[in-house]
């Protein structure tokens, strides 16, 4: 940043910054943010504008109204995530309550529960799951026997000789 840059963000600083951030406040949650990148984007532009305070406003509203959407589009991407995952569906003929199975995969441990999701629902195998959590493979099938075993034991069911049954 130049030296007459420099000065001219100082003096729109101290002479516009208050009423900049009032107006930026209108759509946004963080004025101050808006305000100072406007500032900078004011510093770069190469030639300096004929009218800096009205560009400034222009720059402040555009950079206001930019991030409202992003505060919005934020929000609702997180009341979504919020929402309970429904991992089951709600009538397989299993006699197994959905909501009952949710709670009980939410229970085992986040490395357990990983290994289920992406082996159950993802259909990866254990080499590829071992990769995406930085495990060896026998350890990703380790962590789903014992997550298999946990959810059996939580349901009262017994193992049948199968695959995914441990050894005795």
């Amino acid at each position: 940043m130049d030296e007459a840059a420099l000065k001219l963000v100082q003096q729109m600083l101290t002479q516009q910054g208050p009423a900049l951030e009032l107006y930026a406040r209108q759509w946004c949650h963080a004025p101050e943010d808006v305000v100072q990148e406007a500032l900078l984007r004011l510093a770069e532009q190469r030639p300096i504008p004929d009218r800096p305070v009205a560009w400034l406003y222009r720059a402040v509203r555009r950079g206001a109204l930019s991030a409202a959407r992003g505060d919005a589009r934020r929000q609702r991407h997180e009341t979504a995530a919020a929402l309970p995952a429904e991992w089951f569906e709600c009538d397989v003929g299993l006699g197994l309550d959905a909501e009952v199975a949710t709670a009980a995969l939410e229970e085992l441990p986040l490395a357990e529960r990983e290994v289920v999701v992406t082996r159950l629902w993802g259909e990866l195998s254990f080499q590829e799951i071992g990769d995406l959590v930085g495990c060896s493979s026998s350890a990703a099938q380790r962590r789903y026997v014992a997550a298999l075993a946990a959810l059996r034991e939580r349901f009262g069911v017994r193992c049948s000789a199968t695959k995914d049954c441990p050894k005795s």
